[in-house]
């Protein structure tokens, strides 16, 4: 049997109701919520099942909502004793496979990234930067038409997501430039993104500087599994190197399709996304269709996923 990586969603993902049915089925689950809960100040329960769209958007929200959800839906494999041989997470989700890893406690993560989620949001104002996802052109031509495009500001590759889909990032004006110029070298869709935003471009470092402080509050504990981090897509095992990638993480593109080879390479056959949607299981199969990949986000995916994990159990 090959080995199993417990894989976790990022920004994007959210919806109201995340979590519920597994929260309402199991205490552990529920008790997520609640310690979240006591952690923020407020009902995030009631914000997650009872919410709206709008303000689940805001990103100092939907960071610890997700990180909360992915969270919960962790706890019924942990009752039953399945265990990953290694993590990851993409983006903020990274923060979500330390919890899981048991790098840092989940109450300190949920803090962290609802400040991580605030300093992001205020390090550029709404309307300044912007986001587009490039569909179906080779990565060297992208970084190529982003360079090009740097004579209109700041553009950059933000997301390695799977062959054939890159995000960039940047100044509205150079994103748009750097988009019709991946357009003309012949990529099948070019979609701007509604984010608020440019996230994992170099225009974020003084949000990673603001996250540097909080980080230093955050006391780490030894990995029980290795991470596979964003920024170097490496296994991860030493504590003492989590801060200053996390730092890094703000504003460097995420080297996701990276990663994922990295864990097949080491053995991974079964890769589990635990969390809201499965947008990561459809980039694990466009990177490799062999492996198995299944998500976790209700009763029914959870019921179905313990089913094909029975023989994981540690």
């Amino acid at each position: 049997m090959g080995k199993l990586a417990f894989i976790f969603p990022g920004q994007g993902a959210q919806y109201v109701g995340m979590g519920k049915q597994i929260a309402e089925q199991y205490k552990s689950a529920d008790g997520i919520f609640r310690q979240a809960s006591e952690a923020l100040g407020f009902d995030v329960g009631k914000m997650v099942f009872e919410g709206d769209e709008e303000t689940l958007k805001i990103t100092e929200n939907t960071q610890p909502a997700i990180l909360t959800a992915s969270i919960a839906c962790l706890q019924p494999l942990l009752e039953r004793g399945i265990k990953p041989d290694v993590v990851a997470g993409l983006s903020l989700g990274e923060y979500s496979a330390h919890v899981a890893s048991g790098t840092m406690s989940f109450k300190d993560a949920v803090v962290l990234v609802r400040k991580r989620g605030k300093y992001m949001q205020d390090e550029v104002p709404v309307g300044i930067g912007a986001m587009a996802a490039i569909v179906g052109l080779e990565s060297e031509a992208v970084i190529e038409c982003c360079r090009q495009a740097q004579s209109e500001g700041i553009v950059e590759p933000a997301n390695f997501n799977c062959p054939g889909q890159i995000v960039i990032a940047g100044e509205a004006k150079a994103v748009e430039k750097a988009a019709e110029l991946c357009k003309n070298r012949g990529a099948k869709r070019v979609i701007m993104l509604s984010v608020s935003a440019p996230f994992h471009c170099s225009m974020l470092r003084g949000a990673g500087e603001k996250l540097a402080m909080e980080l230093e509050k955050v006391e780490l504990y030894d990995m029980n599994i290795p991470v596979v981090t964003n920024v170097t897509a490496e296994y991860v095992t030493d504590k003492s190197l989590v801060k200053d990638l996390l730092i890094r993480q703000v504003s460097s593109p995420v080297l996701w399709e990276k990663s994922v080879e990295t864990m097949i390479d080491n053995g991974v056959d079964t890769f589990v996304e635990i969390g809201p949607g499965k947008t990561l299981c459809g980039f694990v199969k466009k990177i490799n269709k062999d492996v198995k990949a299944i998500n976790i986000e209700d009763l029914e995916t959870l019921d179905k996923a313990l089913d094909e994990l029975s023989g994981h159990r540690k």
